[in-house]
């Protein structure tokens, strides 16, 4: 037989805004790692070839 019962979402206890980081928060716990990620597998020229076709594409 099919489970019938309704779904709780019993173990939420928190309000659902406390789920949220603030975006700066976010970016500062990101930004290490990815200059991390830039240093180990070399990837500055091709961030910097991207950056570089996104100032043109957009005409700076």
């Amino acid at each position: 037989m099919a489970d019938t019962a309704p779904r709780t979402t019993a173990l939420r206890t928190r309000p659902h805004r406390a789920d949220r980081r603030h975006p700066l928060v976010a970016t500062a716990m990101v930004l290490p790692l990815a200059a991390l990620l830039v240093v180990v597998f070399g990837g500055w020229d091709a961030m910097v070839t991207q950056a570089s076709s996104v100032g043109v594409m957009l005409g700076r």
